[in-house]
């Protein structure tokens, strides 16, 4: 069950602490992208990052 996080007598709802969990592999995945070549392959580059951030923040709702 999901709860709230005590962040210094602050308590945060769970999806803030997954968000900003999700920047970080976003950011390496983007970075690994970039090194290939693959984003190159995207028509709209800033649309494809917005929907890599969803994916990755439901990835970690999901499994984490």
């Amino acid at each position: 069950m999901l709860t709230e996080f005590n962040f210094f007598g602050v308590f945060m709802a769970p999806i803030v602490v997954y968000a900003i969990a999700a920047l970080p592999v976003t950011m390496l995945i983007r970075f690994v992208l970039w090194w290939s070549g693959i984003m190159k392959w995207f028509w709209h580059l800033a649309l494809f990052e917005v929907a890599l951030y969803v994916c990755v923040l439901c990835l970690l709702i999901l499994y984490v």
